[in-house]
């Protein structure tokens, strides 16, 4: 804790603060939005079957000169329960009689189908093209569509699991350097993926840079600014991703083949690559991780472009080493994953954090992943969302520094937990309203995770804190996949899903108290400066 001290005497929020913090963002703005790239480049058009009689240019146009294309569709293509085309069968033969009979007709046979045995013809009216259309998987093969998906969360899961102690055992700079060329990289090959193995590989992989750079991003921004401004950090951090969403939205309406979006999404990040080499490494880190001279450059960097010209000169070894002896003698020996259960405070810290993020993402991602009121129109859907969410997360952050942040969490998880209950009783016919509380449901996800990111950042110590996050992120991803099974339940009640999401929510804001408040006080550095409270 007594680096603080240090940073004071560089700035602790001045011109190199901003600088860093406003290159950090701008970089999160283009690479966050990937875990969310497929509502759009994977989206599932409408389709049917290709037949030879509507679809075949060489066939002669004799027939649809007198027939209409909806006359050559009825004889080519089943109906479906609701009397639309099916997605998936055509008729063996064109069933001609069904131009001047009914379907109630009794003494018409059934007409024999198949499956579509030469492909399909896409609806490319809000995409040209898709990861779907690429690869047609539809029908059969349909369950295919979410395998990308799935295997984009194992590399976020991947991420938690080795992005923790990369960053602790590398440093929080070149972890992110790492990350952000390695994002550039897949994403723009994702683009050009051969076969669908092939980009569910890439995907994967950009799964794993999405985790490590946003993780070393905040711990980059944390760290080099006081407690009075952290929560502004975390805030600044969660805007830029709404904001980030809401651009991609922007670009997925102008740009609708899949391959293209994809392009435009990644290559820029190329270029957040070269002002990396100026990008600076935490100082707090250097310096705990016994490299006090790597760290004093570092700090007298920071008063350099402050402007703190007498700082400079005061900032020397034997003040910092005078100042951070305790943090100092620590740092001869290296932390350990098993460093994070030796100790009874940090231990204590550890499980709880782990054990809301569980309870705290069943209900969130189960609202996420199971919003359906504005689908029909998928670019006003994520536009409407983080547009709400940008306001929404300064209103956090006041919650935050005014009335702390366990109760800043009591207070957004009861009233997202609340909020779902009132929903799922509200009648159909009020459709207005229930858009309206879903939006800013929507928001309050990003609120609820805002303050439990930066509550975790407060309570762990600098030494081994990337791989704490590593550890309570696992639990996070394991309440992210818990919460869809719940919708299994559907069978017995289509509401008790629902319900028990809301009693989720409103559960997990009560262990927040079993934690310290955190509100302006300094982080902690050594694990035993967890220990001594």
């Amino acid at each position: 804790m007594a680096f603080q001290n240090l940073l004071n005497l560089a700035g602790s929020m001045g011109r190199f603060q901003i600088l860093q913090i406003a290159f950090i963002i701008i970089c999160n703005a283009f690479v966050l939005p990937h875990s969310v790239l497929e509502n759009f480049t994977a989206a599932t058009p409408g389709h049917r079957c290709w037949v030879h009689i509507l679809d075949n240019d060489t066939v002669s146009d004799n027939d649809s000169r007198i027939l209409s294309q909806d006359d050559l569709l009825r004889i080519s293509i089943p109906l479906d329960s609701n009397l639309r085309p099916e997605t998936c069968r055509r008729f063996v033969q064109p069933q001609w009689h069904l131009l001047y009979f009914n379907d109630s007709s009794s003494n018409v046979t059934e007409p024999d189908t198949e499956p579509c045995m030469d492909g399909w013809v896409y609806d490319q009216s809000t995409f040209l093209s898709t990861t779907v259309t690429e690869w047609d998987l539809v029908c059969g093969s349909q369950t295919l569509t979410s395998v990308a998906k799935f295997i984009f969360f194992l590399g976020t899961l991947t991420g938690n699991f080795v992005g923790g102690y990369l960053s602790d055992r590398f440093g929080r700079r070149l972890i992110f350097k790492f990350a952000l060329l390695q994002m550039a990289i897949v994403g723009t090959c994702a683009a050009l993926a051969p076969t669908f193995f092939i980009y569910c590989l890439l995907r994967f992989l950009a799964g794993v840079c999405v985790l490590l750079l946003g993780t070393n991003s905040v711990l980059l921004m944390v760290e080099w600014t006081s407690p009075q401004f952290q929560a502004l950090m975390t805030t600044l951090f969660s805007c830029v991703t709404n904001f980030g969403v809401m651009v991609m939205a922007g670009l997925a309406f102008a740009f609708r083949n899949w391959y293209h979006l994809q392009l435009v999404m990644s290559v820029p990040i190329f270029f957040f690559f070269i002002p990396t080499r100026w990008l600076s490494e935490s100082a707090r880190w250097l310096i705990v991780t016994n490299k006090p001279q790597k760290g004093l450059e570092e700090l007298r960097k920071a008063a350099h472009i402050n402007g703190m010209k007498d700082s400079g000169d005061i900032l020397t070894m034997e003040v910092l080493r005078t100042t951070m002896k305790e943090e100092l003698e620590a740092a001869q020996t290296k932390p350990s994953l098993c460093d994070l259960f030796r100790t009874p405070n940090l231990r204590k810290r550890v499980f709880l954090l782990s054990f809301m993020r569980f309870v705290a993402m069943i209900p969130t991602w189960g609202f996420v992943i199971h919003r359906h009121l504005l689908k029909s129109i998928v670019f006003l859907e994520i536009c409407l969302t983080g547009a709400v969410s940008i306001p929404a997360n300064f209103v956090g952050m006041v919650l935050l520094n005014h009335i702390g942040r366990r109760t800043s969490q009591l207070f957004l998880l009861f009233l997202f937990g609340i909020s779902i209950l009132v929903i799922v009783h509200l009648p159909q016919e009020m459709y207005i309203l229930r858009a309206v509380l879903i939006i800013l449901e929507g928001a309050n996800v990003a609120m609820i995770t805002n303050s439990n990111i930066l509550h975790s950042s407060e309570l762990l110590p600098t030494v081994i804190r990337g791989t704490a996050y590593g550890v309570i992120g696992i639990a996070a991803n394991a309440g992210s996949c818990l919460a869809p099974l719940f919708m299994i339940l559907t069978m017995y009640s289509d509401s008790l899903p629902w319900i028990i999401y809301g009693v989720l929510s409103i559960l997990s804001g009560l262990l927040p108290f079993l934690l310290p408040e955190t509100k302006n006080q300094p982080l902690p550095d050594s694990i035993q400066d967890v220990e001594n409270g």
